[in-house]
């Protein structure tokens, strides 16, 4: 037998290494699945109607359609050949009879699984961490309390899932990423179960609200029907409709040479939450160009991937917004702990009057939700 050539040997090791980064995706997919269904199960137990899985057969012939529809090719084929398959069919199944569109869904988780591929194929190793001790600190630290958290802590699942997150994290994979995004899935499996069971007394939350839970509007005062999806309309919910362009222009000036960046930040989906806050530090007397300037003299928001820029300068206005000045503005982490002790959203008026501080949190952003994905597969 002749030994292989150099150009052999690279093309094995290349080959090799896009399995493992398929292998890894589909991990991700599990650990969405897991969190989605958790939830799922902790709403309907809740009402007292928790369903039965359906027929494993008859679950994989109908969820392998979804699958091949939404997922990558590469990654919908190793899913499919999985030996656990017929258990993800049966959670998808289930979560589609629960009322959660899969058609929404799946692309989203498309896109994550996507990521998880690309992340491992260009990472060769990371330090390992593992135990359930550690990432249920992380978990802790990601997302912040409500239903989906309390669904992962209290699922038979999770040592499974904390075993999960250690091996993704060994791979090079950026597990806190996936448990912000997974947990925007299970904010929208949680209202799209509700809905169906009809437990919820009072008027839903919107999405954009929910998911404004965080550091990014802590003791802002938000409305249960915030749409950042019309700019317009969010900007009258919040009661800064004719201060947006004053806002705008501040941040400009205070970000000189980098006006492209500038019109990141202000055309960023949740930018009027940071116009928010820059009206209630004036509402306060607080001088917000002077935290505004922190921009341009600590730019750790330019590192990192340039698809992620809007994202990383809107957490970075925020904390050059809430920090003392000639604090760092690079983002942090953790979720804020006054946010994740907060369980009631505000239901009250936005901002009735200049100077007048809120006395109620509201429901304050966690993770920028970005542009609506598309429908179809995830290249």
């Amino acid at each position: 037998m002749s030994m292989p050539t150099p150009e052999e040997r690279a093309g094995e090791a290349f080959a090799e290494a896009a399995a493992e980064a398929v292998r890894t995706s589909v991990m991700a997919f599990r650990l969405v699945m897991a969190i989605a269904d958790a939830v799922r199960r902790q709403q309907q137990k809740r009402a007292g109607q928790e369903d039965e899985l359906a027929d494993a057969e008859k679950a994989s012939a109908e969820a392998s359609e979804e699958v091949k529809k939404f997922l990558p090719d590469d990654i919908a084929t190793a899913l499919l050949e999985g030996a656990d398959w017929p258990q993800i069919a049966q959670q998808l199944m289930a979560l589609k009879r629960a009322g959660v569109d899969l058609e929404t869904m799946l692309p989203r988780v498309g896109e994550i699984t996507a990521s998880v591929r690309d992340q491992v194929a260009e990472n060769a190793a990371r330090v390992a961490r593992d135990g359930t001790e550690e990432w249920g600190k992380a978990l802790r630290e990601t997302l912040p309390a409500g239903p989906v958290r309390e669904a992962i802590l209290s699922s038979p699942a999770w040592p499974e899932m904390a075993k999960t997150m250690a091996t993704l994290n060994e791979r090079g994979v950026d597990v806190r990423a996936i448990l912000a995004s997974a947990h925007e899935e299970g904010v929208g499996v949680d209202q799209a179960v509700a809905k169906v069971l009809a437990v919820a007394e009072v008027p839903t939350t919107s999405r954009d609200a929910t998911l404004s839970y965080g550091p990014l509007t802590v003791g802002l005062d938000v409305p249960r029907d915030l749409d950042l999806g019309d700019r317009e309309r969010a900007l009258r919910q919040l009661a800064i409709e004719s201060e947006n362009p004053r806002f705008v222009r501040m941040v400009r000036e205070a970000m000189p040479g980098a006006e492209r960046e500038a019109d990141l930040l202000v055309s960023a989906r949740q930018w009027p939450l940071v116009a928010a806050r820059m009206a209630d530090m004036e509402g306060k007397g607080q001088q917000v160009a002077e935290h505004l300037v922190q921009l341009s003299k600590d730019p750790a928001w330019r590192e990192g991937p340039q698809s992620q820029m809007g994202r990383r300068l809107v957490e970075a206005a925020v904390n050059a917004l809430r920090k003392p000045v000639g604090t760092s503005t690079a983002p942090g982490p953790k979720v804020s702990t006054a946010a994740a002790r907060s369980t009631s959203p505000s239901v009250g008026p936005t901002r009735a009057a200049k100077g007048a501080a809120p006395t109620t949190p509201g429901v304050a952003a966690h993770r920028d939700a970005g542009p609506a994905p598309k429908s179809g597969k995830t290249r």
